[in-house]
């Protein structure tokens, strides 16, 4: 995949957090008690939802979803997004959240920075989804707004697809044993396990390899102890 310009991909990204806790994940755990997020067409987009309605962010807008009914606006400040939306502005009572809810906070968002992002959310899905199919365990992965990645949990095994952060600005996979790094093999290359770089990742075949590769070099390194 190619990248747009780093700096660009990082402030599109940090706007897309604040509204992935804040206003989507808010709104949904004090409804239904779950902070479960979801990739979505151009965007993300919520799980259960609540009352009648589904929110999702796709490009520069937010999305009010009711039955067949789709009401959009513009992304400009946190608190307006949260009035349209019709939720309490900031997430309470799950985890400390990783960004600020200031509610005159701008939400830049690059159009093609975005683009990119939902693209990456969306070939990690594919990856992820097909290489739990093939480990036999089925499953959605999840995009938990507090890191604002995308992942599941095979056998005490972290997998997933990361934006990217403050450790790691550039997007990546990761294999993230439980019990931390299990050798000091080359491919364990992050504190917590192993990280692979989205300038290596063409296709999903990509993606499921990298998994793959952690998984066998965890259940080899596991049946040496």
């Amino acid at each position: 995949m190619t990248m747009t310009a780093p700096q660009v991909l990082m402030t599109t990204r940090a706007s897309w957090h604040r509204l992935a806790e804040h206003v989507l994940a808010a709104g949904q755990f004090a409804a239904q008690g779950t902070i479960r997020l979801r990739p979505y067409p151009g965007g993300f987009a919520t799980t259960v939802g609540f009352g009648d309605r589904q929110l999702a962010v796709a490009g520069d807008e937010l999305l009010v979803i009711r039955h067949d009914a789709v009401r959009s606006e513009r992304l400009t400040t946190l608190g307006r997004a949260a009035r349209f939306a019709g939720v309490e502005l900031g997430l309470r009572g799950s985890y400390p959240p990783a960004t600020s809810a200031d509610p005159d906070a701008p939400l830049p968002v690059d159009p093609t920075a975005a683009r990119w992002l939902a693209d990456w959310f969306a070939l990690g899905d594919a990856a992820l989804r097909r290489f739990a199919e093939e480990v036999g365990e089925p499953m959605e992965p999840v995009l938990w707004p507090e890191h604002f990645d995308l992942g599941v949990v095979l056998e005490a095994v972290n997998y997933g697809c990361s934006p990217g952060d403050a450790a790691l600005p550039e997007p990546y996979l990761y294999v993230g044993p439980h019990e931390g790094r299990p050798s000091v093999d080359p491919f364990w290359n992050a504190a917590f396990g192993a990280a692979f770089g989205a300038h290596h990742i063409v296709t999903t075949d990509d993606a499921v390899a990298f998994f793959s590769e952690g998984r066998r070099q965890v259940l080899r390194d596991r049946s040496r102890t």
